[in-house]
């Protein structure tokens, strides 16, 4: 796309500068002294990572958002929350619909990508579904969490709560304002409440499917065969990704506990555990191999075209279908009766790649750096890297270097890999001869 002379700038250019320039300016609105309980500027670096973690809905956290920011504070990251979780090209349209301008085929084209739809054809359709839909679900889940904050907090204060938990739950963003009960605590003190629970679990999930998969849900309810093959993927890897986890909390984690007090935190964990990053369960006692499943999960994370981050459960399932179709000797990959492209797997497989190596280096880096434990420190990155915000205690305590690597990854995570590796391309590098072929042994 021609901007301005000879200055070309790409769709995928557009969306990485879009959360770029949103990071930067929640950096300095946090700045101000206005934004601080105790009306003095706040850092840079703790702004930055700040700002960056909501706009890239992540969720990790190097001050307590109740006991450091003001009001004023909150309503900023809440605003970068909301920005982030729909998507800086989608609010930026929403701005065009209200304002009444015509939308040309550049802003059509970039919305396309933004939200992984399959054509530009209908585009401003969808993203006007998607805009209403959002702030319908958001306030839906305000009023449904007021009857549990509003006695506790009284109106004023529980409606903020409510109101600020819907979106961040929604939006999978994981930040809370329940340092309240003790710094860092996140939503510890409601495991046992079933309102809290089932109402964050349920903005979660809506919010981490996709919006295409909320467009098949409304154009064809319960008619499941006639759904995209892609949202067919979403539901079922979904389901799987919650099953997993959940029968692993509450078989494994949770030793000495009655069982009817483990449904609730098994479940709530996780739902969270795909990009959410709240907690209602002590994560400093989770076993090692409980540690490990939760890694894998932050780096799959939600689906594509949500307000989720990570490699996108689509990813997961075409890497395990591809490694099916191996073992069974097939020509294609296939899944529901339909055919998976050839660049969609190799897709999948660039982006394993570099979610891998980002977690890992990220990991090592930050444990040689400040000599913490490698796993804590993998924890981490990964919790960065899949936008979760889960973390086992060391994030506040990391230096200025380390902060950065998890600010870096939380932007890959949230904007894609491949979306940043196009921006840096100008031109789609094509060749029509192709070298000869020779056999190379694997496994």
């Amino acid at each position: 796309m021609r901007i301005w002379g000879n200055v070309r700038i790409t769709t995928f250019q557009i969306i990485a500068l879009g959360f770029a320039l949103m990071i930067l300016i929640g950096t300095l609105l946090l700045m101000l002294p206005a934004a601080s309980r105790q009306h003095t500027a706040t850092g840079f670096s703790d702004c930055l990572f700040t700002a960056t973690s909501a706009v890239c809905v992540t969720g990790l956290v190097v001050r307590d958002t109740v006991t450091h920011w003001s009001v004023f504070g909150q309503a900023v990251i809440l605003f970068l929350i909301q920005i982030g979780g729909m998507g800086v090209v989608t609010a930026a349209l929403s701005l065009a619909f209200i304002s009444g301008r015509r939308i040309g085929f550049m802003q059509r084209s970039v919305m396309q990508e933004a939200i992984s739809a399959p054509q530009v054809g209908g585009i401003v359709r969808l993203t006007r579904f998607i805009i209403l839909t959002s702030l319908g679900i958001e306030t839906l889940g305000a009023l449904l969490l007021m009857p549990a904050l509003v006695p506790e907090l009284g109106w004023g204060k529980g409606i903020w709560y409510a109101v600020f938990h819907s979106v961040s739950a929604f939006c999978n963003a994981g930040f809370d304002l329940m340092g309240i009960h003790g710094e860092f605590s996140s939503l510890t003190g409601y495991a046992q409440n079933a309102l809290v629970n089932i109402v964050l679990v349920l903005l979660i999930t809506i919010g981490g499917i996709g919006f295409l998969v909320w467009n098949d849900v409304k154009e064809h309810r319960h008619h499941l065969k006639q759904y995209r093959l892609q949202s067919k993927i979403v539901l079922s890897a979904s389901g799987m990704m919650i099953l997993i986890p959940f029968l692993w909390f509450f078989l494994s984690e949770m030793n000495g506990t009655p069982v009817g007090e483990r449904i609730l935190p098994s479940l709530f964990q996780s739902v969270t555990l795909r990009t959410a990053g709240f907690n209602t369960m002590d994560l400093s006692g989770i076993s090692g191999g409980g540690q490990a499943l939760m890694i894998l999960w932050m780096l799959i994370g939600g689906s594509p075209g949500s307000t989720a981050g990570g490699m996108k459960t689509t990813t997961g399932a075409v890497l395990l279908l591809t490694a099916f179709a191996i073992f069974r000797r097939k020509d294609h990959v296939t899944c529901f009766g339909r055919r998976i492209g050839e660049e969609t797997v190799r897709n999948a497989v660039a982006i394993l790649m570099m979610y891998f190596l980002l977690f890992f280096v990220g990991g090592m880096m930050i444990s040689r750096v400040e000599g913490l434990p490698l796993i804590s420190c993998l924890f981490e990155t990964a919790s960065a890297l899949g936008t979760v915000g889960l973390s086992l205690g060391i994030t506040a305590r990391i230096g200025g270097f380390s902060r950065m690597i998890l600010v870096a990854l939380m932007f890959l995570g949230r904007v894609g890999g491949l979306t940043l590796i196009y921006a840096a391309q100008s031109v789609r590098r094509t060749t029509r001869s192709t070298l000869p072929l020779e056999k190379v042994t694997v496994g």
